[in-house]
């Protein structure tokens, strides 16, 4: 324990210095008093540790430690660091013993903090909740990502309602985070050699609990300009500038981890921008084992998982094969020692065609043992979209599973809610398996619930009209020009719609017939906040923005739609801190999972929804609305005219009267028992608690397993899994199917078949009837070898129950799945004609 007394005022300054840098206090704040009572005014305007410490002036820190309070808090904040590093977690306590080292997580982003703006929205929102709930549960997790200098762009509106993008630079030193450093103390600096000369990448470490961000950037000064400026930007430049930031985060991302010593059984792709890690990774493997790198790729592949999160072939990163050719044919034939064009067929459709666009989520399938979507519908749309690399393999059968995604619910809930969780499940309630939470919600009675509502509005409320009328504002040509300011009734039915401005999202849907929704904000106390940014290339989303800000300046609506300005996180927390319903209405499937509605649901708010991502699988009556019919109607006009029409009549005839439908005590009972069904059943099942949980269980620990054999035998295993693809690969054109024999009569169901392995072992294969799925399950029967006969012919019989009536039933070969994944790792497959 750091020793705070006023004779070791840097002694304690050291230990105010390890709390601001651990990223844990984004989501526990009880050290909030302390940097409160250290420097009140700095700690009013940011709520950031780090800032505050570091920008308030020694003199006046040291006059702060003397302060007995001040040195009771510290050590109180220390103890209590103390004991969340050293408490038992879930994982101690449940698999412990299951041999799992490590979990190296990549990512292009991280939105885990205002104070470390390196994300632009969904996928940084995820990578960021799953860090803090591996850290709640004490899952080993090590991640990597970039040190951008200027991150995503920021916001500003103009007077015409135009959205224009500011790039503020990120300076390291005013952010939470260190330089890794050598043992003996100096800056680490990793060196890649790439065919053009030596690059040099600087490392950072930033601490979340238990876990560890490391961010890698380019801004070394013995690089050449066009080097330094790889991670300028996110999402920002062209193709080559995207192709080079996804060579440093997966191929120096993980030269990074392997020169600090980490040797993770898993490694797992948040998209497929992070699929150098799985190649790089066995680069090292073969060189560490001395095995050829095709080998090495093989037990990489067992411990790898991949996550989609892309909903439309669009998304998908694709790059011209002259880029690919010019960047990494160095690394592919030098490093792996892969010719060029064997390299570009890892992220082809078509190895052949040589005009294909080497696809990123290709690659990261091709060396994944693992693939997920991120819902349950995505998981389907997934399969489509993947259905071309397991060509005649059902759709249902195409190796894509999925993992809902949530949100961590300490870094989203409101003082008012995290007072009320606590009541009912204690301090540590996130930290666990989250069983009975949902129940202990249930007994609470209506007025305690209503309160807290009430409450997280009425500071929301307070918040935009306190803290948040800076950043409607910008000076242009005429001088100061403000967006109409904050000014919301707290007591008044707030809606929330916030997120990226995209033709998908119909962030207009709501403006479809503008004069009913002006009949509607006139007519009942509601009213709307709006905020979201438009991709600065992307012309149509910034149309809908400069809409919106129009129709605030209606006079006949004044004061009761707000558009704000720059949506970031920290906006983000108060809005669904705040607004009493979240409203979605993307175009269905193209909305793979959204996580900004699972926000509010800790927060005691309502979704109306598209039938879309999450909430397909979430809604129900109890809960909430839901708008749409379940089907897909890409961009149909008639069916946006449709949805408009529903949305606003679910909010006149359904959403309004449930909120103001009040009994003597002034409460609406048919709205608190929503809210009541919607935290007790939606808000553990859409944690990140329980998304990390199903990662641990269902890939990280099966896959580890995986990756441990086919490593422990220094390979030999992972060499008879390449023989065996190999020997597929070559074989498979000459096998054939002869004559089928299915009989059922009666009680009796046979099936005879004739097969002629050709050229192929037949203990490689499976030989099985199929019929169609049903419940998305195919339905088969394997058969037993049987006779060899003449010319190579075999016969097999089934003597067992069909797996369905005959007429439904045809038989098929694919590979044994006996050490191979099938279809991942083996996509063959033979159909009878």
């Amino acid at each position: 324990m750091v020793d705070a007394s006023p004779r070791k005022p840097r002694a304690a300054e050291a230990a105010l210095r390890m709390l601001a840098l651990d990223l844990h206090w984004t989501w526990n704040h009880e050290a909030d008093l302390l940097w409160q009572t250290i420097n009140p005014d700095l700690w009013s305007r940011t709520c950031n540790p780090w800032i505050t410490l570091t920008r308030t002036p020694k003199a006046q820190l040291w006059e702060a430690l003397q302060s007995p309070d001040v040195r009771n808090l510290l050590k109180a904040s220390m103890e209590r660091r103390k004991y969340e590093l050293e408490r038992s977690t879930w994982f101690a306590e449940k698999y412990a013993d299951a041999g799992l080292s490590e979990v190296a997580y990549f990512s292009m982003e991280y939105m885990l903090s205002e104070a470390l703006p390196i994300y632009s929205g969904g996928l940084g929102n995820v990578a960021a909740d799953q860090l803090k709930a591996a850290s709640d549960l004490g899952v080993p997790v090590v991640a990597v990502g970039l040190l951008y200098a200027q991150g995503y762009f920021r916001q500003v509106i103009t007077p015409a309602g135009e959205q224009r993008a500011l790039y503020p630079f990120n300076d390291p030193d005013q952010l939470p985070i260190q330089p890794v450093l050598t043992p003996n103390g100096d800056w680490f600096r990793l060196s890649v050699q790439t065919a053009t000369g030596e690059i040099w990448l600087r490392a950072w470490k930033a601490v979340v609990g238990r876990t560890t961000l490391y961010l890698l950037d380019t801004n070394d000064p013995s690089n050449p300009p066009a080097v330094r400026c790889i991670t300028t930007q996110l999402y920002g430049g062209d193709a080559e500038l995207r192709l080079r930031q996804e060579m440093v985060l997966g191929i120096g991302g993980w030269r990074l981890l392997h020169a600090l010593g980490h040797r993770p059984d898993i490694c797992h792709l948040n998209e497929g921008h992070a699929a150098f890690a799985a190649l790089e990774r066995a680069r090292c493997l073969s060189e560490e084992e001395g095995i050829p790198f095709a080998q090495a790729q093989v037990i990489a592949r067992a411990g790898t998982v991949f996550t989609t999160h892309t909903a439309v072939p669009a998304g998908f990163d694709r790059f011209p094969p002259k880029l690919i050719e010019s960047h990494l044919t160095f690394y592919a034939e030098d490093r792996l020692g892969m010719p060029i064009q064997d390299f570009l067929a890892l992220g082809r459709l078509d190895p052949a065609n040589k005009d294909e666009f080497f696809n990123m989520a290709y690659l990261a399938v091709r060396c994944s043992g693992a693939v997920n979507g991120v819902s349950q519908l995505h998981g389907a749309v997934s399969r489509s979209l993947f259905t071309p690399l397991f060509p005649r393999w059902p759709q249902n059968e195409v190796p894509i599973s999925h993992v809902t995604n949530g949100v961590h619910t300490p870094t989203w809930d409101s003082a008012s809610a995290d007072e009320l969780w606590t009541q009912v499940g204690g301090r540590s309630r996130w930290e666990g398996d989250l069983e009975g939470l949902g129940d202990a919600v249930r007994h609470l009675d209506d007025d305690t619930l209503w309160r807290s509502r009430c409450n997280s509005r009425a500071e929301f409320v307070h918040a935009l009209g306190q803290e948040l009328s800076a950043r409607q504002c910008i000076v242009g040509e005429d001088g100061l020009w403000c967006l109409p300011a904050p000014s919301l009734n707290p007591e008044a039915l707030t809606i929330g719609f916030a997120r990226r401005f995209a033709t998908y999202k119909r962030p207009d849907l709501l403006l479809y017939d503008e004069e009913r929704l002006v009949r509607l904000l006139r007519d009942g106390p509601v009213q709307i906040v709006l905020s979201g940014k438009a991709h600065p290339q992307d012309l149509e989303g910034q149309a809908m923005i400069t809409r919106w800000v129009q129709f605030c300046q209606r006079q006949d609506i004044v004061g009761k739609v707000v558009f704000l300005a720059d949506y970031d996180m920290a906006l983000a927390q108060k809005m669904v801190q705040g607004v009493d319903l979240w409203l979605n209405t993307p175009r269905r499937p193209w909305e793979a999972s959204g996580t900004s509605g699972m926000k509010v649901l800790v927060n005691g708010g309502l979704n109306l929804s598209e039938l879309d991502g999450w909430w397909a699988e979430a809604y129900a009556p109890e809960v909430g609305w839901a708008l749409g019919d379940g089907l897909e109607h890409a961009g149909d006009p008639a069916y946006d005219h449709s949805d408009a029409q529903e949305l606003y009549r679910l909010l006149e005839e359904h959403v309004l009267p449930e909120f103001y439908e009040r009994d003597a005590g002034g409460i609406p009972r048919a709205w608190v028992a929503k809210m009541r069904e919607s935290m007790a059943r939606l808000t553990p099942q859409f944690s990140a608690n329980r998304t990390v949980r199903d990662y641990t269980e269902q890939f990280y620990l099966t896959g580890a397993q995986r990756y441990r054999r086919r490593l422990s035998d220094h390979g030999v295993s992972a060499g008879t899994v390449l023989d065996r693809q190999n020997a597929l690969s070559a074989g498979w054109s000459s096998l054939r199917i002869g004559e089928v024999i299915i009989s059922e009569n009666g009680e009796h169901q046979k099936a005879h078949a004739f097969i002629h392995p050709g050229t192929l072992d037949p203990t490689l294969l499976r030989v099985e009837l199929y019929a169609d799925a049903q419940d998305g399950h195919p339905r088969t029967k394997s058969l037993t070898q049987g006779e060899h006969l003449p010319d190579g012919w075999i016969a097999y019989t089934l003597e067992t129950e069909l797996p369905a009536p005959a007429a439904e039933c045809t038989l098929r070969i694919i590979p044994a799945a006996e050490i191979l994944s099938v279809p991942l790792e083996a996509p063959f497959i033979l159909w009878q004609r």
